[in-house]
């Protein structure tokens, strides 16, 4: 639920937080692209968190925080402001590895697997909700209502979980490496400037190129540091099971994609037809247009196991990225309509939802039950970084298809963004059937 408030106070609001706060749309973007980095950090945190003694207190001390950042977000009214309550609200993303360790412990090996592929995907459920009702209040009441929506409905969760979720204080204590936490956060914030930036900069710029090269060398160091550590922050090593490396390489090139699509459709439909493109769309109608993304892809996921037990998760994880790509191809060849952007976020809801079910069941069988929350949260780092990358390599794009500064970007520049994430997502179908080729290995064998 939480995933899905985070979720739906990024991408379809992006074009009102510019119009209020006088700032162009790629600046904007990185109210979207700082929570997904945010994401991306927490996730092995609280996924190790999950692992020890305090998942209980990760889980209600992270709603907490959301919360806290919901009602900076609310208050905001310059750039700086907003990103730090988005940051705060982006460490909400990281509660997924959480519940999936939880689901692990407390849930008969029978059922555990189909409820961690639905957690995998709830999100979108809480998006199908959350996109419309913050776009209605944005609309009719304000932009920083809808944040403060978000307050409240993630401060109503942690009293909930303080009420229901199970303590797990007799596990074995797992350590925090904290200065992992904190190299792996300094490493994704410099790649992401010079992804971002890259564009407006000049990719040869010495600014952009030493972003770049900040990034390689740091998270050069996490590597090597995290390969090296009795208690890591991320269990690399997993990715000696072969399932565990194809698996991450999915989430991490279908999350590029998916988070090009969320921001291209929504800034696309909402662009004013004196563009010479686009609808003039509502902040409420760009969140419906993602309702059928959200339902479509909970209700492929029902399907995900039966499909996987008769054609093997590699097949499930190639038609998922063969359709991410044709999603984004159907909308850069077909885009004169509203009725167009729903098919191809249907198209899309289809993909995540055979995709990103697939995939934690894959990873949970390739390790030990102990390692379920750290598991999680590698996956939900890469997923995330996959995420942070497709959110700030839109926003380069567009940048670079914008005529003058403040002006929005030309019809051409979306159409170049969205034949760039269908090239990603054949890449990904590329990776999934080259790496997917062995059959996944099992825990314990």
């Amino acid at each position: 639920m939480v995933v899905g408030i985070v979720s739906s106070l990024g991408a379809p609001l992006l074009p009102q937080i510019a119009r209020t706060m006088a700032i162009s749309l790629d600046s904007a973007q990185w109210s979207l692209t700082v929570a997904l980095l945010a994401g991306a950090v927490s996730a092995p945190t609280l996924g190790r968190l999950g692992d020890g003694r305090y998942r209980r207190e990760a889980i209600v001390g992270e709603l907490l925080i959301v919360c806290v950042g919901s009602v900076i977000a609310g208050f905001a009214t310059s750039l700086p402001v907003l990103i730090v309550g988005r940051t705060l609200q982006g460490t909400g993303l990281g509660l997924a590895p959480v519940a999936m360790a939880a689901a692990r412990a407390h849930l008969p090996a029978a059922r555990s697997r189909d409820v961690i592929a639905t957690l995998s995907v709830m999100a979108a459920a809480g998006v199908g909700a959350g996109y419309p009702i913050s776009g209605l209040i944005a609309d009719d009441v304000s932009l920083h209502a809808a944040f403060f929506f978000g307050g409240v409905l993630s401060g109503a969760v942690a009293i909930a979980a303080i009420l229901t979720v199970p303590s797990n204080r007799h596990s074995e204590p797992i350590p925090l490496d904290v200065r992992g936490v904190i190299t792996v956060a300094t490493g994704l914030t410099a790649l992401l400037i010079g992804i971002a930036q890259g564009q407006s900069w000049g990719w040869s710029s010495t600014r952009t190129l030493s972003a770049l090269a900040v990034a390689v060398v740091v998270l050069g160091i996490w590597v090597f540091t995290q390969l090296h550590r009795d208690q890591p922050l991320v269990d690399l090593r997993q990715f000696r099971h072969h399932a565990v490396l194809s698996a991450n390489a999915a989430a991490l090139t279908l999350g590029v994609t998916l988070y090009m699509y969320f921001t291209i459709i929504t800034e696309f439909i909402q662009a004013p037809a004196s563009a010479g493109y686009g609808f003039g769309a509502s902040t409420l109608v760009a969140g419906l247009v993602l309702v059928p993304f959200s339902i479509i892809s909970l209700l492929a996921s029902r399907f995900t196991s039966r499909v996987t037990v008769r054609f093997g998760a590699s097949w499930v994880l190639f038609v998922g990225a063969i359709l991410t790509a044709a999603s984004g191809a159907f909308f850069a060849l077909a885009h004169g309509a509203l009725w167009e952007a729903f098919v191809a976020t249907a198209i899309l809801g289809v993909a995540y939802g055979f995709s990103f079910a697939a995939i934690p069941g894959i990873v949970t069988q390739a390790v030990p039950e102990r390692d379920t929350g750290s598991a999680m949260g590698l996956y939900q780092v890469i997923r995330s970084i996959g995420f942070s990358v497709g959110s700030a390599l839109t926003a380069s794009i567009l940048a670079g298809y914008i005529a003058s500064p403040g002006h929005l970007p030309t019809r051409h520049g979306y159409i170049v963004a969205l034949w760039i994430g269908s090239s990603v997502a054949v890449a990904a179908s590329i990776i999934t059937s080259l790496l997917g080729r062995r059959p996944p290995a099992v825990a314990g064998a």
